[in-house]
């Protein structure tokens, strides 16, 4: 069913009942609004890659961040003031992001909630005529990462997914390298993702807290008795928001697998894992191996998630390694790759970004700030295609994760259609393509 009459419907009510959470900046005056060629932009989730969206936004020629938005009153007042001694100008706060979409005065919307939100926000943004930056993972199922692109498609809009590797001029020179043949014939990536993850308890349940609208951060979700054990961060962790770490680090790297390879889904997918050390509130499992097999291409990728003492390899505890007949490359983290050649493993070309440790938001044409730079080029020449990581990224590498994540729950070896995105002949898998969301909630049938 399409929602969009329910969007405008929840506008329209908001409107007259008027807005409590609504607190206008005093830069948005006349004076300034339409003023040349900036554009506004509008952050929504402004806990984790929200920080990083503002920033980015703010470090861009000509572009304004005019308001945040993020279903904690609390924690949107302390941006509001770290914003205003940071960049000595105001900025608006809204609790209820669905309060911005109509505004004329918004023209792109950085969206950093939890996973579950994603694709419907994008969707009703694109649905509104505004231009997207929507963080990784791109959607929390298959299906909806689907009509994701089908929404930027019909509402002809430009949205970019925050795999922010895919602007590293290291990386993309190491791309060029492969599909040159230097390493060979390239038939095998492994992503890796090595990220120190603790326990993280079990908090129970708690009353709301003063200030959070928990309706509204559930949005899609089923609404569980809220619990420390899911907001702020860790939903990551339990399926109903979250996709584990192969859907939360692991993004990067399922979607530099594919690009590498520069193939699509796989036919053949198996996944083992589990929880071995913390008896905790994960739901999702500590350790993650997934297989995805292309007989067709006669490409393989295999992926790892692991979340506590491990070695590297190759150098890496959070990339890439690709395999070829001779030699093999490695991708160090976003920003820097090493060849190794014949059996010797003789070291070849390699590049980086010239990046001092820790310094990811200054990456020149590299990094979140050069990634966003690239989004805010193609949406003022309103060009998708010189965008670096386009709709069908977010819907394909999160695909990659999902699929892995369902073969895994299930515990057998699957088979998929790429061209169809269904499973063949698995009910109980087709059944885990999507999900069913609360009323008010849905992403539509038809966008």
């Amino acid at each position: 069913m399409n929602n969009e009459p329910s969007r405008r419907d929840f506008i329209k009510k908001s409107v007259i009942a008027g807005s409590a959470t609504f607190v206008a900046p005093t830069i948005l005056s006349s004076s300034v609004f339409g003023a040349n060629d900036r554009i506004n932009a509008a952050v929504l989730g402004i806990n984790g890659r929200g920080k990083s969206h503002i920033q980015s936004f703010m470090n861009q020629k000509n572009v304004q961040v005019t308001f945040l938005s993020d279903p904690d009153m609390n924690l949107l007042k302390e941006r509001q003031k770290s914003f205003k001694e940071k960049y000595k100008k105001d900025v608006g706060i809204e609790q209820d992001f669905r309060r911005l979409l109509d505004r004329k005065d918004i023209d792109v919307i950085g969206i950093a909630s939890p996973n579950h939100w994603h694709a419907l926000q994008t969707i009703w943004a694109c649905q509104a005529g505004k231009d997207v930056y929507v963080e990784k993972p791109g959607s929390h199922n298959i299906w909806e990462g689907r009509k994701m692109v089908e929404a930027a498609h019909k509402y002809d809009r430009i949205v970019q997914h925050g795999v922010q590797l895919r602007s590293s001029p290291a990386v993309r020179e190491a791309i060029q390298l492969m599909r040159d043949g230097y390493i060979g014939h390239v038939y095998m990536a492994r992503g890796i993702v090595y990220r120190w993850r603790a326990s993280i308890g079990r908090q129970g349940f708690s009353p709301v807290p003063e200030g959070l609208d928990y309706d509204l951060w559930t949005g899609p979700a089923p609404k569980r008795p809220f619990s420390r054990d899911i907001v702020h961060y860790n939903w990551h962790w339990l399926w109903d928001y979250g996709n584990g770490d192969v859907g939360n680090q692991g993004i990067h790297e399922t979607d530099l697998c594919m690009w590498g390879l520069d193939v699509g889904l796989p036919t053949k997918i198996t996944s083992m894992g589990g929880k071995f050390l913390w008896d905790d509130a994960k739901e999702v499992p500590e350790v993650l191996t997934s297989i995805y097999n292309y007989p067709e291409e006669k490409k393989i990728i295999q992926f790892e998630v692991r979340h506590w003492c491990t070695n590297d390899e190759a150098g890496a505890t959070v990339g890439n390694i690709f395999y070829g007949d001779k030699g093999y490359l490695v991708v160090n983290g976003y920003d820097k790759y090493q060849t190794f050649l014949g059996k010797d493993r003789t070291p070849g070309k390699s590049g980086d970004d010239g990046v001092a440790s820790g310094s990811e938001m200054d990456r020149g044409d590299g990094g979140t700030d050069g990634h966003v730079a690239n989004f805010i080029e193609a949406v003022r020449k309103h060009d998708k295609t010189i965008l670096n990581g386009p709709v069908e990224t977010a819907h394909l590498s999160s695909a990659l994760a999902h699929l892995g994540n369902i073969a895994y729950r299930l515990e057998r070896v699957l088979t998929f259609n790429p061209k169809s995105e269904t499973f063949v002949n698995d009910p109980e898998a087709n059944q885990m393509l999507s999900r069913n969301y609360r009323k008010g909630f849905e992403v539509p049938e038809k966008v």
